[in-house]
C-alpha cells in the first residue's frame, strides 16, 4: 500500500499571506500615488516619479515592517523555548504533568495521556512542548528575512503594474486607464490568493477592490483640491 500524503492548505497562510499583502499594497499605494499627482495636473515626468519614489519607499517600508515584526515573535518564540528548556531539567515531572493534562483536555484518557506524554518526552521533550503547549511547530515558526524579501519583491511586483500603466497610457486617458487598470490588477490578485488558499474568491475581490478603489478616490480628490489651489 502507498502511503498517504495530503497536502493542507494552512502549510501556504505564512507565505500566502505576506505576497498578497505585498502585492496588494503595492498596487494600492502606487496607484494611488500616481493618480494624486495626475489629478493634480502633473505630466508624465512628475507621474514616473512618483510612481518609481514611491515603488522604492514602499518596498524598503514593507521589508523593515515586516522584518521587525517577525523579528519580535521569532525572539518571543527563542525566549519561551528557552524558559521551557530550563524547565524542562529543573522540573521534568511538572512538565510532564503538564504535557499530560494537556493530552487529557484533548479527549484522551488520563492513563493514556501519561503514557503517551512519557513517550513523546523520552523522544524529545523540547519539540513536544513546543508543538502542544506552546504551539511552535516548523509550519508556524517566525523567518524575519523570508518574511521581509518576500514582502520586499511582491511589493515590488504589485508597484510596478501601476507604473507601468503610467509609463504607457495616452495622458488623455491617464486617470481613467490608471484606475481602472488597477482595480483589474486587485481584482485578479484577490482572486489568485482566495484561489490559492482554497477559498471562493468572491468575497476576497469584493474586499480588496472596495479598499483599493476607496483609496485611489481618495488621493485622487487630494491631488485635485491640491493643483486646484495652487
Amino acid at each position: 500500500m502507498r502511503p498517504h500524503r495530503e497536502q493542507h492548505l494552512v502549510s501556504r497562510i505564512g507565505w500566502l499571506r505576506a505576497a498578497v499583502l505585498g502585492a496588494n499594497d503595492g498596487i494600492v499605494s502606487t496607484a494611488s500615488l500616481i493618480l494624486g499627482v495626475a489629478a493634480s495636473g502633473a505630466g508624465r515626468p512628475a507621474l514616473l516619479v512618483a510612481g518609481v519614489a514611491g515603488l522604492v519607499a514602499g518596498a524598503m517600508s514593507m521589508a523593515a515592517g515586516e522584518y521587525v515584526s517577525v523579528s519580535s515573535q521569532a525572539d518571543t518564540e527563542r525566549a519561551d523555548l528557552a524558559r521551557e528548556r530550563q524547565e524542562l531539567a529543573t522540573v521534568p515531572e511538572a512538565e510532564l504533568a503538564e504535557l499530560t493534562a494537556i493530552y487529557v483536555g484533548r479527549g484522551v484518557d488520563a492513563g493514556t495521556a501519561r503514557t503517551v506524554a512519557e513517550q513523546m518526552m523520552a523522544h524529545d521533550a523540547l519539540e513536544a512542548h513546543a508543538r502542544d503547549e506552546l504551539h511552535i511547530t516548523e509550519m508556524t515558526t517566525a523567518r524575519p528575512v523570508v518574511a521581509a524579501l518576500t514582502s520586499a519583491a511582491t511589493f515590488t511586483a504589485g508597484a510596478a503594474l501601476p507604473l507601468l500603466l503610467a509609463a504607457l497610457l495616452p495622458m488623455r486617458w491617464m486617470a481613467m486607464g490608471e484606475a481602472a487598470g488597477s482595480i483589474l490588477f486587485l481584482a485578479l490578485l484577490g482572486a489568485l490568493g482566495a484561489i490559492t488558499g482554497g477559498a471562493r474568491p468572491r468575497k476576497p475581490v469584493v474586499r480588496v477592490v472596495f479598499w483599493g478603489a476607496l483609496a485611489m478616490a481618495l488621493t485622487a480628490g487630494i491631488g485635485r483640491v491640491v493643483g486646484t489651489s495652487v
